[in-house]
């Protein structure tokens, strides 16, 4: 089991994830997470009051799976196959959030301070998440997919927009992570 549990070397986990990326190709689907909010619309009749969620989301039920798949995958993974000691964060990050306000994940995945429940008690914390929320919605709209789909099937694909996509969502994670938490947190 320690090999499950332990963090994987980069190599393993990129040949698995071109692996799946072949396969896609092979069978003629592409990868993204974000399209299935639109398949989940459609699904729920947005299409009657909205022409972009009228069309036909049963071509895309294997995608539909993949999320279910992602789900299940993530709580069997957090709850049955991870270690929890070998979350390791840079010092100098933990002491830099610690100024913020956010504690340490403590062998956690995140920290409680931005994902535990006590989050819904402070009206600050609920428009952060509704403001985010919306920004990202907006964002991988406008984009034209979500990060995963841009930077693992778009750029698997060799695509340009989604190479100019992924740059765009480099900088802006640095401007946010450099310049706009430090404001929101401080």
């Amino acid at each position: 089991m320690d090999f499950i549990t332990q963090t994987w070397h980069w190599s393993i986990s990129g040949f698995l994830i071109g692996m799946v990326m072949l396969a896609l190709t092979y069978f003629g689907k592409a990868f993204g997470m974000s399209s299935n909010l639109r398949s989940l619309c459609s699904m729920a009749g947005a299409g009657k009051f909205v022409s972009f969620f009228n069309w036909d989301w049963k071509s895309q039920r294997w995608n539909l799976v993949v999320v279910v798949g992602a789900m299940l995958g993530g709580y069997v993974a957090t709850h049955f196959l991870s270690d929890p000691s070998n979350v390791s964060i840079n010092t100098t990050t933990i002491s830099q959030l610690a100024a913020m306000g956010i504690d340490a994940p403590h062998g956690k995945l995140a920290p409680d301070a931005l994902f535990g429940m006590e989050i819904f008690s402070s009206p600050k914390m609920i428009a952060i998440l509704l403001i985010g929320g919306l920004l990202i919605g907006f964002g991988s709209r406008y984009a034209g997919g979500c990060t995963s789909g841009h930077a693992i099937s778009g750029l698997s694909n060799l695509q340009l927009p989604s190479l100019k996509a992924v740059i765009g969502f480099f900088i802006g994670g640095l401007i946010v992570s450099h310049f706009v938490l430090p404001l929101i947190f401080n």
